[in-house]
């Protein structure tokens, strides 16, 4: 653990504030350039706590039995943590964090399926954890989570929260910026938006973009990603995978980050997904919530239990608040 606070104190911290930033006096094209190095900068996210260094820090702890090793991807080297069933493998998960976040605040889940048999892999995303550089992007982590799944896979299937979301099924469909695919047959998906134009113009608002600079920004997006950011969606990667399985959408329904409605909008458009919300939950805290860790095993547990994980209600809800930062 002291090389977890090492990196920590020795990291470079970014002087520019997180919140309150506003562009809007800027030319356009300047405000555009800024806002996408502020949207490529995790560290300045408006959506991290205040307190979360030492929410970090307490959730690093869970961290300490992983098989700890780096694997080399096209844009650097991307910190990794494996877990091992007791007997041998009956395949291999893949847990998948959202932006500002890490691999730590996804452990929740590993303990219940390295028990069932699973081998579950986490990771840091460039610029997040564990992970070496300062800024990152969305063609940029499915590019090192692609190089993952290649060293660890098969991969049997994913757990992804939030931004990670959209990762993991671009790493599925395998189109532009991607070289190839990786063939992942089961997802849940949790708090995960489905159009990343409605990202984006959130994040301007945020800024106090004007249209021209908006859309100098989306620029910068289009270009690293290979796609016009009105036609990148969930909706439109779940249908370019070639897979029978139906999807699990597992969203808040006080998800203040996420709105509830890119989970009602996925499971809309795709006939095969399922949706189940929690009523009394957020963006953050679903992801420490005992009926959650239930519907995902129901849902990636061994097959024989396939019949009992039918059975459950379409609806849970939780009511005790839990505070991450993810």
């Amino acid at each position: 653990m002291q090389i977890l606070q090492d990196k920590r104190v020795a990291a470079p911290r970014c002087p520019m504030p997180r919140r309150e930033m506003h562009l809007d006096q800027l030319p356009p094209q300047r405000a555009g350039d800024l806002a996408f190095r502020i949207f490529c900068t995790p560290e300045l996210s408006q959506h991290r706590s205040a307190d979360h260094d030492l929410l970090t820090a307490r959730a690093r702890f869970h961290l300490r039995h992983a098989r700890w090793q780096i694997v080399p991807t096209p844009v650097g080297d991307v910190q990794t943590y494996v877990y091992e069933p007791d007997g041998a493998a009956r395949g291999t998960m893949m847990l998948v964090h959202g932006w500002t976040s890490e691999a730590a605040f996804m452990t929740a889940f590993i303990e219940p399926l390295r028990r069932s048999g699973y081998r579950v892999v986490a990771f840091d995303f460039p610029a997040h954890g564990m992970s070496p550089s300062r800024r990152t992007n969305l063609a940029d982590c499915a590019r090192a989570m692609l190089s993952v799944c290649d060293f660890y896979g098969p991969i049997e299937g994913v757990v992804a929260h939030s931004f990670g979301g959209f990762v993991s099924l671009l790493v599925a469909e395998g189109g532009a910026p991607l070289t190839h695919r990786h063939p992942i047959d089961r997802f849940v998906l949790i708090g995960c938006p489905n159009t990343l134009s409605e990202v984006t113009t959130n994040f301007g608002q945020s800024l106090r973009l004007g249209e021209a600079a908006q859309r100098a920004y989306e620029q910068h997006l289009e270009r690293v990603g290979h796609r016009p950011v009105t036609e990148f969606s969930s909706v439109a990667l779940l249908r370019g995978i070639e897979t029978d399985a139906s999807p699990l959408i597992i969203h808040g329904r006080k998800d203040d980050e996420v709105g509830f409605h890119n989970a009602e909008e996925i499971a809309a458009a795709i006939p095969s997904a399922r949706l189940l919300p929690f009523d009394e939950l957020g963006h953050r805290n679903v992801l420490f919530a005992p009926p959650v860790f239930r519907a995902v095993m129901s849902e990636l547990g061994p097959r024989a239990s396939d019949a009992m994980s039918r059975s459950m209600p379409a609806s849970s809800s939780c009511g005790q608040e839990m505070k991450a930062s993810a």
